[in-house]
């Protein structure tokens, strides 16, 4: 079965989700145009509306809070359907969990060079789906979340290539 036909749906999702989720697309959106220069998507209509276009989206979307240890906060249709994880599973699931054990390393490196530059492009990793599957991800651009007041908020990932190992 295809990613495509695996995906949730935003209407599909329990009503108090729907609205966190909206208002955080806001947060990835808007900081993602702030960091990178250009839009994810396609922006207009309401805050809802762009909710809905990048949950989805043919492409990953997926991040994490601002923690010591940050929680996956958010994933788009294909992200649930890449890692194979329910949105209840997923905003439970520790980020680095995402990856395994041995490359870690290397992930965090890449996100600590994002919190310094405010985003990074062209990164290439291996990660880990809740059944333990195996894919790679390219090019991959991380970029820094902020909420309207500029705080930071976490990180996000996007990419629409990956390759099953």
């Amino acid at each position: 079965m295809s990613l495509a036909a695996e995906r949730a749906s935003f209407a599909g999702l329990p009503e108090a989700l729907q609205t966190r989720w909206t208002a955080h697309s806001r947060a990835l959106l808007d900081s993602y145009r702030a960091r990178v220069g250009r839009e994810l998507i396609a922006r207009g209509g309401g805050a809802r509306e762009e909710a809905e276009r990048l949950f989805a989206a043919p492409f990953v979307a997926v991040s994490h809070g601002a923690e010591a240890d940050p929680i996956l906060n958010y994933g788009n249709g294909v992200a649930l359907a890449l890692w194979e994880v329910s949105p209840q599973q997923l905003i439970a699931t520790p980020s680095r969990l995402t990856a395994e054990a041995e490359v870690r390393e290397a992930r965090e490196h890449v996100l600590q060079e994002t919190a310094r530059k405010g985003f990074v492009t062209g990164y290439t990793g291996v990660r880990v789906s809740r059944t333990g599957r195996r894919f790679r991800i390219l090019d991959v651009t991380v970029w820094n979340v902020t909420d309207a007041d500029g705080s930071p908020c976490g990180q996000a990932a996007t990419f629409a290539h990956w390759e099953p190992l």
